[in-house]
């Protein structure tokens, strides 16, 4: 599928309780029709303890954005 933005564009989000903010999309899944935009959808997530982060804890990652609700800024 053809998407209207790629990894590595500026966008702005234009809909939805994060509109406004801007970011450069650091993944695009095609098929579900969602992007990740760095910084616009922080999510927090419960992360058990492993040997490559033996802390664990809560941690902040970006959520994904419906692709309609994106739009490319220069």
């Amino acid at each position: 599928m053809k998407t209207h933005v790629k990894k590595g564009d500026n966008v702005e989000v234009i809909a939805g309780k994060n509109k406004g903010k801007r970011g450069v999309v650091v993944s695009v899944n095609a098929a579900k029709q969602t992007v990740i935009v760095e910084g616009a959808r922080i999510l927090k997530k419960a992360v058990k303890p492993t040997e490559s982060d033996p802390e664990g804890g809560i941690k902040e990652i970006d959520g994904a954005i419906h692709i309609s609700n994106v739009k490319k800024v220069s």
